[in-house]
């Protein structure tokens, strides 16, 4: 990310809850994504940021039961995304997603046109919801919500739907204008099955 308009700081001038959330993630990841270096010049935003992205992505750590799979919500951040022309966030939510759904394809389907993809009719009326929230959220209506109604989804759902795809519309918006890049590591992740 060195072309960036703002530079990375350094993990070792950080507040200590970041550097640790941040070696966390390093851990887990092999590397640390830019996004959590690049929000944390600003750490009060940094800290609210992944509350939220958290509540968000990983409702069950916050005991909260929800209708989509994490799959689910990798494809929503993907197709929002791709909408909004976020280089970061497609590239790095789309390697998540290959990755939940251990399928190579779907992130590049999903990216250009998920009405064309190869999802279930479930998935494609969940990423209509969305990209209605996306593109047109003041034309929601009843019908919207029957929609997902017929595949399963609750009011809850479509609420967790509406919520990722605004909360990522930030995003993507943050990542777009200071010109994060993705890591190099996302563009492979998932594409080739693992050796058993």
């Amino acid at each position: 990310m060195s072309d960036a308009r703002y530079p990375l700081p350094d993990l070792n001038t950080l507040p200590e809850d970041l550097k640790a959330k941040i070696l966390e993630v390093q851990e887990k990841a092999g590397f640390v994504p830019n996004v959590f270096l690049a929000l944390a010049r600003r750490p009060a935003e940094w800290r609210a940021f992944f509350a939220y992205h958290d509540a968000l992505m990983a409702p069950e750590t916050a005991g909260r039961e929800s209708g989509l799979t994490k799959g689910d919500r990798e494809m929503i951040v993907t197709t929002t995304s791709a909408a909004n022309h976020c280089l970061y966030c497609v590239v790095a939510h789309g390697a998540i997603l290959r990755i939940h759904e251990k399928k190579p394809l779907v992130a590049d389907q999903v990216a250009v046109n998920h009405r064309k993809a190869d999802i279930s009719p479930r998935q494609r009326a969940m990423l209509d919801f969305a990209m209605k929230v996306c593109l047109a959220s003041h034309q929601i209506d009843d019908a919207d919500f029957e929609a997902l109604h017929a595949h399963g989804f609750s009011d809850e759902d479509a609420w967790d739907i509406a919520a990722i795809t605004a909360f990522f519309g930030l995003s993507n918006r943050m990542a777009s204008f200071s010109g994060m890049m993705p890591n190099p590591e996302f563009y492979l992740m998932g594409r080739v099955p693992k050796a058993k």
